[in-house]
């Protein structure tokens, strides 16, 4: 089952999945699993899925009725579909390694409730550019950039459907125009900063295809740490039974 350099990571409620050095997740796609809002009934598709987190993060209480999790390397989406065999997940989570780009005829477009997508944060060229080409791909807008996300996500969802992403705040203006131009209505937002004291250093936003302008709420800002360290309750909360340490997404 496991390969050299994986180890299983627990997610807590019996869950675990497999992670290795090149392929595992940070806090943020945590948080996005969590800001999402799953119901049993959706059916969902996570991009950019690398070993799978965010599925099967879902899969701890009240799991989606259906999940496609796209992934573009080949090494992610095997250890998905080993972690998916490992706790029984077949008939609910899909692996699909592809280009989220090239998409038709692999996933079905239009049918979706969620879309969610922690999509590379730096812009092509922007940065210091990572050596490997998994974090490359995970980082910079190297295999596909904000725009492609958004579009795609849009192709997917059915109507009133919701597409929920993470990004850095200097993005937002650009993720609110690109979900516009695609006729996704920015509808729910929230900052996320380090601690209380801390600039913002990421944000969640949802948008429903098909809604009207307007009516975007902006719930309270979710703090990670508390000033004296360790982790805020309502993080506390979020992880439940998992433990921190896996690493990166």
């Amino acid at each position: 089952m496991l390969k050299e350099d994986e180890r299983f990571e627990p997610l807590g409620n019996g869950v675990e999945i497999i992670v290795s050095d090149d392929f595992h997740f940070t806090t943020d796609t945590i948080l996005l699993a969590d800001f999402a809002r799953h119901k049993k009934t959706d059916k969902a598709v996570d991009l950019c899925t690398g070993c799978g987190t965010i599925p099967m993060l879902w899969m701890r209480h009240n799991p989606p009725k259906q999940v496609y999790a796209v992934e573009i390397f080949p090494q992610g989406a095997d250890m998905l579909s080993r972690s998916v065999q490992h706790n029984s997940f077949a008939e609910i989570i899909t692996p699909v390694c592809a280009d989220l780009k090239d998409l038709r005829g692999k996933v079905p477009f239009g049918a979706f409730d969620l879309v969610t997508c922690n999509p590379p944060y730096k812009l092509s060229g922007g940065g210091v550019r990572s050596a490997e080409e998994h974090e490359l791909f995970a980082r910079h807008e190297q295999g596909c950039t904000l725009e492609d996300v958004i579009a795609v996500g849009a192709k997917l969802l059915q109507f009133s459907g919701r597409l929920c992403i993470c990004q850095r705040p200097e993005r937002l203006t650009d993720a609110m125009e690109l979900m516009r131009r695609y006729d996704v209505e920015p509808k729910r937002l929230r900052l996320v900063q380090g601690k209380l004291s801390k600039a913002p250093k990421l944000f969640l936003l949802e948008g429903k295809r098909g809604a009207k302008q307007g009516n975007l709420v902006v719930e309270p800002v979710l703090v990670v740490e508390e000033e004296s360290g360790g982790f805020t309750k309502e993080m506390n909360d979020i992880y439940g039974c998992y433990k921190e340490g896996a690493g990166s997404k």
